[in-house]
């Protein structure tokens, strides 16, 4: 037998570790990519870029190859060997383990079917069909013994027997040998082929070269050979020992031999050609092969002892169907044993691959889609941005121009209204009485009634015509049309029905604080009785309130005397330092008139004296009557009505004087209460903007983030997909190394 580290069974041991280790890849790389697969899925931050059929697809695939690699791992290659009765089964593969594992020889026949297979232990043992119990074994006695003593076992059943590898190097390889009963003594051949024969590698016909192939031989291969597709036979013509006693015959047996198994395999089977049938027939002599393996192990010759003529042609023959028989199942087991789940394993990975390659496909197309979406916001919002600083300071400067004519207006119309207030006073009616009293009633409701008239006046003039033009009909639109048309388009269409809501639809209104109790707060009357013709009251006509007072009061105590100048010239009176107004002479010359009428009284009647001789007596006595009549009528007509008249003509010059102070303040107020009302509904609709702004960012935010996620998953799906390809390319290279070699 060749040396084992050189035997063509190492063949199928290296491709068997090569196709688990790919199967352990790939289960993996099924393992990665479902978890991968199914964690995608389950992603609710991304679009679907897988589906439910794809995850339980690949799930599906990791059972699949699980189950597949627990199969390869319990594969060897197998072989049966078939014959008649007492043909040497046992005696041949007792020969090819170069040591008596089965029981062989007279008196020994296999009566079930005997599996022989290597295991890691030093002890062999038995292992019964459907009992997990073993039974220790030593010797080949004790094996028969056993197999004898057992009733339960019959033509069908099977029996292994665990071999210690260390004590065999054939069964070091994966090979398992089944020994059967004789194909003669039963029936039932198609129960042992469905059991038995389905996984075989090959199958050896064992045949007595002493008589020719039986019929009963040939009918189990023509089922075997309907069952299962081209079987690998071999044929093995032993007791060839025999033919050494009859040397003439020798060849021309071996021809009639060699011709009838050439045409049962080629002709009847149809299995192999006629040029690879001489590979596939063997003459040996498995007894002497035994004995002579056995002699060399226990260190003796391997011809030694009583063996027949030609020995040596016979071992070599033994020897080169041996060679013959591990380069065929070793190819065929290969083969048989792994082709089917490599095609599987190449299908599988292509499954993964292109599922990988369309979830990188809707990756990109989903990236792609938020690249643009992203764009298309940052676009938005840059214009948003733009647009909303050109609106802004389009309607600060409407507002301001808006802001302007309402101060001028307002101003206008209290001006207006301040002239007209003799008006708004005479219609305020109620009790009057000059009594301290009834007076603080009175000016608090006269207050009132000036405060309500001229709010309301002022109300009613902004409703005018052309104040109306200026205000409402400039202040809405700039709200509205300006405003609102030109902040719509940087809205959403949601928001957009919602901006009108924003702004009132009322005109708007105007609030007039003008406080008259605090301005006139000082307002001091004076409704006592004054003669018209009295010295105070012509003063006071011919100067003025003001004058009149400072006049009485005397002129000279308030203004310093001015001192005189050293005369330039001699022919001119001296200038005082600073010139004098004609006002301020006419009360220095009243009021020294009046000094020199109260210093005496004698001056009073030297000017009557004089103008006593002047004009006459009767001149004077008419004037001083008619002066007295006019006296008495004033006084009489000096009523509570008058008293009234005259208060409401005190207050209304005071109440202008004061108004006339705020007419810039109310128009400023105005025109803030314009201003606040516009710069608030702006500031609404800019809120607007806002939010759509910010959620513009957040929409960028999310694409960003959803950018980011789908890199990953391209970049994990597109390594995935290699890892397909690489697992692909590793099955391609197994294909081409181990199953299409020799082809």
């Amino acid at each position: 037998m060749a040396e084992v580290n050189a035997s063509p069974l190492k063949h199928f041991v290296t491709a068997k570790k090569k196709i688990n280790g790919i199967f352990e890849q790939l289960g993996a790389y099924i393992k990665e990519s479902s978890s991968f697969l199914e964690d995608t899925h389950k992603n609710e931050e991304l679009d679907p870029v897988t589906t439910e059929e794809q995850v339980q697809e690949v799930r599906g695939y990791l059972a699949k190859v699980a189950g597949i690699g627990e199969v390869l791992a319990r594969r060897h290659m197998k072989v049966v060997f078939f014959g008649r009765t007492s043909n040497g089964k046992s005696s041949v593969i007792n020969a090819m383990l170069c040591d008596k594992v089965l029981p062989s020889g007279i008196g020994h026949t296999t009566n079930c079917f005997l599996r022989v297979e290597g295991t890691d232990g030093n002890e062999a043992f038995l292992l019964t069909e459907g009992s997990e119990e073993r039974k220790s074994i030593k010797t080949v006695n004790q094996l028969a013994h056993a197999l004898h003593q057992d009733e339960d076992l019959d033509a069908g059943s099977l029996v292994c027997v665990m071999w210690p590898k260390a004590k065999c190097a054939l069964l070091r390889d994966d090979l398992v040998l089944v020994d059967s009963p004789g194909i003669d003594v039963t029936t039932e051949l198609d129960s042992w082929i469905d059991k038995f024969c389905l996984d075989a590698d090959v199958f050896v016909l064992v045949a007595n070269s002493e008589s020719t192939l039986m019929q009963t031989e040939k009918s189990f291969f023509h089922k075997v050979n309907e069952r299962l597709s081209s079987p690998n036979i071999f044929i093995l013509n032993n007791r060839w020992d025999a033919s050494a006693s009859e040397p003439e015959y020798m060849e021309e047996v071996r021809r009639q031999h060699m011709d009838r198994c050439s045409s049962f395999l080629v002709d009847e089977l149809g299995v192999v050609d006629r040029a690879q049938a001489g590979d596939r027939i063997f003459f040996v002599s498995a007894k002497e092969v035994l004995q002579a393996r056995v002699q060399k192990a226990q260190g003796m010759p391997e011809a030694g002892g009583a063996l027949a003529e030609g020995f040596q042609a016979r071992m070599f023959e033994f020897q080169n169907f041996e060679r013959r028989f591990e380069e065929c199942i070793s190819q065929s087991a290969v083969k048989t044993k792994f082709e089917q789940h490599t095609v599987r394993a190449k299908q599988i990975s292509e499954a993964l691959r292109l599922i990988m390659d369309s979830v990188h496909v809707a990756a990109q197309e989903q990236r792609i889609h938020c690249l643009e979406t992203r764009e298309d916001r940052q676009d938005r919002m840059e214009f948003i941005d733009k647009q909303l600083d050109l609106l802004t300071m389009d309607c600060k400067a409407k507002i301001k121009k808006i802001t302007e004519e309402v101060e001028r207006q307002v101003s206008n119309a209290m001006a207006e209204e301040i002239r007209r207030l003799h008006v708004l006073v005479d219609d305020f009616h109620l009790d009057f009485h000059p009594s301290q009293v009834v007076l603080k009633v009175y000016k608090n409701e006269l207050h009132r009634h000036v405060e309500e008239g001229l709010g309301r006046n002022m109300s009613e003039r902004c409703s005018m015509k052309m104040f109306e033009y200026h205000v409402n009909l400039s202040l809405f639109p700039s709200q509205h049309y300006c405003m609102c048309l030109g902040l719509k388009p940087l809205l959403p269409g949601a928001v957009r029905e919602q901006v009108d809501k924003l702004v009132p639809r009322q005109c708007f209104s105007l609030s007039y604080d003008l406080a008259c109790d605090k301005l006139c707060s000082d307002f001091q009357e004076d409704i006592s009785f004054h003669f018209s013709l009295g010295w105070t009251m012509l003063v006071n006509r011919f100067l003025g309130p003001k004058n009149t007072r400072r006049a009485l009061m005397g002129y000279n105590d308030q203004v310093p005397r001015p001192l005189a100048l050293t005369p330039v010239s001699s022919s001119m009176p001296p200038f005082p330092q600073g010139a004098m107004t004609q006002e301020e002479l006419m009360v220095s010359m009243v009021t020294g008139l009046a000094s020199l009428t109260s210093r005496t009284s004698m001056g009073i009647i030297v000017v009557g004296g004089v103008i006593w001789k002047a004009v006459g007596w009767r001149l004077i006595a008419l004037s001083v009557g008619l002066y007295g009549l006019l006296y008495v009528y004033e006084r009489l007509t000096w009523t509570t009505k008058a008293k009234e008249r005259a208060f409401k003509r005190q207050f209304v010059d005071y109440a202008s004087e004061k108004l006339q102070l705020i007419v810039s303040y109310t128009g400023s107020n105005c025109s803030h209460q314009v201003q606040q009302e516009l710069a608030g509904v702006f500031s609404q609709l800019c809120q607007q903007v806002d939010v759509t702004r910010q959620n513009l960012e957040d929409e960028i935010n999310d694409m960003n983030s959803k950018i980011e996620l789908l890199d990953s998953l391209q970049s994990k799906a597109k390594l995935l997909r290699n890892k397909a390809g690489w697992l692909d390319s590793e099955l391609n290279m197994f294909t081409q190394q181990y199953l299409h070699q020799g082809r």
